[in-house]
């Protein structure tokens, strides 16, 4: 890992501020089981055309990639439970962060910080990559902003997608598109058939596909299908 002044392009997001890679934590996050419910649930759609450098300038990412982000969060025990998958993502992860796949706070056509790093997607290869598991913070992501004193996960909580899912961005770097391969805003979805996010509460076997809503405003991804699938809590 280098050390000095690193600009994380939140490809999604590029981290509109320079970053400073430190002795944080390896991780604070605790890998645990599918809880029993959940508050709430999102996706994104990422897309190369949504990918921003760390001034919050279009950066294009990989041409033809997509990916899908659905997060269901039980903002309680503040855990977060994600199903990623990416399409026409090649070559190797590269970010200053513990992983490069991320969840950063930033509204669209903006560049923030990131929050929350998942596992990358694998196998690294020609074909699909995903990655499906459940952590419960407090969240690391391995890198320090510039001027502060803690990392860029300390303090975050998943009661802060709840209030604001639209100033989120997930995206996966590569080492050919370090700003970011594909990017996707949050977007809110049901959960067990019930609008989530106003206190609500499902239970996870109820989850229900929701394909339509993640569509909106995603033109570029008119044709793609999102299916929200019972994941065990592991990795794949």
């Amino acid at each position: 890992m280098t050390t000095g002044p690193i600009a994380l392009a939140g490809g999604t997001v590029a981290a509109a501020v320079l970053l400073s890679v430190t002795a944080a934590p390896a991780g604070a996050e605790t890998t645990v089981a599918e809880p029993s419910s959940f508050t709430s649930a999102f996706t994104a759609m990422a897309t190369p055309d949504q990918v921003l450098d760390a001034k919050g300038a279009p950066k294009p990412g990989e041409p033809g990639a997509t990916g899908t982000f659905t997060l269901r969060i039980n903002s309680d025990q503040n855990i977060v439970c994600y199903d990623i998958t990416l399409n026409g993502v090649s070559g190797g992860y590269m970010s200053p962060a513990k992983t490069a796949t991320h969840l950063h706070q930033a509204a669209a056509g903006k560049a923030g910080p990131p929050r929350l790093a998942f596992p990358d997607p694998t196998p690294i290869g020609d074909g699909p990559r995903t990655s499906s598991g459940c952590m419960q913070g407090p969240f690391t992501t391995g890198l320090t902003p510039e001027g502060a004193d803690a990392d860029s996960g300390t303090g975050f909580t998943l009661a802060q997608i709840e209030a604001d899912p639209a100033s989120f961005a997930a995206d996966t770097h590569t080492t050919a598109f370090s700003a970011g391969a594909v990017r996707g805003q949050l977007t809110q979805i049901p959960v067990g058939g019930v609008d989530a996010g106003g206190g609500g509460t499902a239970s996870s076997s109820n989850v229900a596909p929701a394909v339509g809503v993640a569509a909106l405003g995603v033109a570029a991804l008119a044709g793609a299908g999102l299916v929200m699938r019972k994941r065990n809590g592991t990795q794949s």
